[in-house]
């Protein structure tokens, strides 16, 4: 089994807690189970050694990942079988963690971040960091600070969350909910971030070419929405920042305005992958197979495959298949919606941009109008920050 150059240098500078960073596609995967064969187990790579010891991997990944035994592959390049029951090597999702949380003597994978925030995902990553030897995989490991709170206090630099955010967060007073204000020392917080982050950039051969189609929507029900915060839908009054939010983003993005503008790029590129948010979207797109589409779906309900064939449409739900799955018979990608967060449109960006696709050139568009909520939105996404809705809302009224 042969590693690429930069996997190799990744694999001299990987240490137990650290954090594998590398764009989506650049084979971490890979470059995990080489470390766990080599540094944890004393195996050898080229040519393959067999392992001095026999300490089980675990990795925990997303479900989608689990089910098409995408892990199985990487496994095997280093001789391993996943097929055995009790053999070393195991692959359990993120919603099974805690089948696993007392384990101890191990070395688990952590693939994708999953770990931040402090509910129960993010304390059994703790409690198994802190029984075993283990790396975490991401493209994108955190938005803001209290993302890291997990993997720092899994790394010994806080003893938990309460300490950390005693020592670094200053929360709004005036607010209506908790909202940091600010970050205190953060040259702290940028040492240990550099600690724990193995980067591992790859020469791509592909070029992403990311374009912005404009398209209209209906101003003046905006505008009304805006003053009355009435529901033209539901017939009634708006409670909240996130349900206005909602009627936003439902004027700007269930408009036939936008539907056109995807037949428009159907035109000039046989098969696509299509992102979008809402349920009224997904209805509206559905309307490309009585167009003379052929269309599949990935959501919370349909787990279509990738399609096949020379022209296709699939229909993907950021929330199921912004990450987990690869494809490599697509060049354009369109986003009929935005999504909130960077990370998940960076993760969904690199279901086409693999190191095996025979593409140099992949295309992006982005549907966006003149709406001020996908300017705000837009502006979150290019700082690469979380768009938030109460925040919109305050600035609004």
């Amino acid at each position: 089994m042969g590693l690429r150059q930069h996997q190799l240098e990744a694999l001299e500078n990987l240490a137990n807690g650290k954090v594998l960073c590398g764009s989506v596609g650049s084979g971490k995967s890979l470059t995990a189970v080489a470390y766990w064969y080599t540094t944890i187990c004393g195996g050898g790579l080229t040519p393959l050694v067999p392992r001095r010891s026999h300490i089980p991997c675990y990795v925990v990944t997303t479900a989608k990942k689990r089910n098409d035994r995408e892990w199985d592959l990487e496994f095997a390049r280093v001789g391993v079988d996943r097929s055995d029951e009790n053999g070393d090597a195991h692959v359990i999702s993120w919603n099974e963690i805690h089948k696993v949380e007392n384990v101890a003597g191990a070395f688990f994978i952590f693939d994708e971040q999953r770990a931040s925030g402090s509910g129960k995902w993010a304390r059994a990553f703790i409690r198994i960091a802190r029984r075993n030897r283990w790396i975490m995989l991401s493209a994108t490991p955190g938005d803001v600070w209290l993302d890291y709170i997990p993997l720092f206090v899994a790394n010994g630099f806080y003893k938990n969350r309460t300490e950390f955010i005693r020592r670094h967060v200053v929360f709004d007073n005036f607010a209506k909910f908790p909202q940091v204000q600010r970050y205190l020392e953060t040259g702290v917080l940028e040492n240990y971030r550099r600690q724990i982050l193995v980067d591992m950039p790859v020469e791509r051969h592909t070029v992403r070419v990311r374009r912005s189609i404009h398209v209209k929507h209906d101003e003046e029900l905006y505008s009304r929405i805006s003053k009355t915060r009435f529901d033209p839908w539901k017939d009634e009054p708006v409670q909240n920042a996130g349900g206005l939010c909602y009627l936003f983003r439902r004027v700007v993005n269930d408009d036939s305005r936008r539907y056109a503008a995807v037949l428009d790029v159907l035109k000039r590129h046989p098969r696509v992958v299509i992102f979008y948010n809402f349920d009224y979207e997904l209805e509206r797109l559905r309307g490309l197979e009585k167009d003379g589409f052929s269309v599949s779906e990935y959501n919370g309900r349909r787990h279509d495959p990738v399609p096949e064939g020379e022209s296709w449409v699939y229909l993907v739900q950021y929330t199921s298949g912004a990450e987990g799955w690869n494809c490599t018979i697509s060049d354009t990608m369109v986003f009929y919606s935005l999504n909130y967060s960077y990370r998940v449109m960076e993760q969904a960006e690199g279901r086409i941009d693999r190191l095996n696709t025979p593409y140099s050139k992949l295309f992006y568009y982005r549907l966006v109008s003149n709406s001020p909520i996908d300017r705000a939105i837009q502006d979150a996404i290019s700082r690469k920050k979380v768009f938030n809705e109460r925040a919109f809302i305050g600035l609004k009224s």
